[in-house]
């Protein structure tokens, strides 16, 4: 399965959106840079958060203390990045959350090279969670598709549109993105791939 998009699927998705192909190249490059969206087995990569698997648990009912033991490197309280396993490793963490609520483990993963949240099947034009992970494994170009909708429904075209990069960067990672410089990275990646068009282009 191909790890890369085709130019033509990046110029689409920029033209649907209204924005500039550099623009869809640059949120690429700050996400997943050239690591892309699949893994070397054919799965979606993802990345399991153990913080929203505890908020996603409550809503369905379930008490996470009631399934902390044993599990506190994917259940716990405040975000933490140590329990990372990275690559296949997300996956094995992933199968122990499911043990415990499937819907509640998908959607606490972000997947694909948008790193897209579980949680927001719906806003990515998908009935149910489960459509939204076997639209993830499909491959890049669907996961170019689930990430046209959702920056649709979210209106976050309107950001990149106008190059708001520290708005988007808000609004896409959380208060967070100052800590890692999402908003310079953006810019500069942006200018990047716009340069690259324009020498391209003469």
């Amino acid at each position: 399965m191909e790890n890369t998009f085709r130019k033509e699927d990046l110029d689409d998705a920029a033209r649907r959106l209204g924005i500039e192909t550099a623009a869809v190249k640059a949120v690429i490059d700050v996400e997943t840079g050239s690591r892309g969206g699949i893994l070397p087995d054919g799965r979606a990569v993802i990345l399991f958060e153990g913080h929203v698997f505890w908020r996603r648990l409550k809503l369905y009912g379930i008490n996470p203390v009631d399934n902390f033991r044993g599990n506190a490197d994917i259940l716990h309280l405040e975000w933490t990045c140590r329990n990372y396993k990275g690559g296949s490793g997300e996956y094995e963490r992933l199968e122990r959350a499911m043990k415990i609520h499937r819907n509640a483990a998908w959607e606490s993963a972000s997947w694909g090279v948008f790193q897209i949240m579980g949680f927001n099947y719906r806003k990515c034009g998908c009935a149910d969670v489960a459509e939204f992970v076997e639209r993830m494994g499909q491959g890049m170009k669907s996961q170019l598709e689930l990430w046209v909708q959702f920056m649709k429904h979210e209106g976050f075209d309107e950001c990149l549109k106008h190059r708001q990069w520290s708005l988007f960067a808000f609004r896409y990672n959380g208060r967070s993105y100052k800590a890692n410089r999402y908003d310079k990275r953006l810019k500069n990646a942006y200018e990047k791939y716009r340069k690259e068009a324009s020498y391209e282009e003469h």
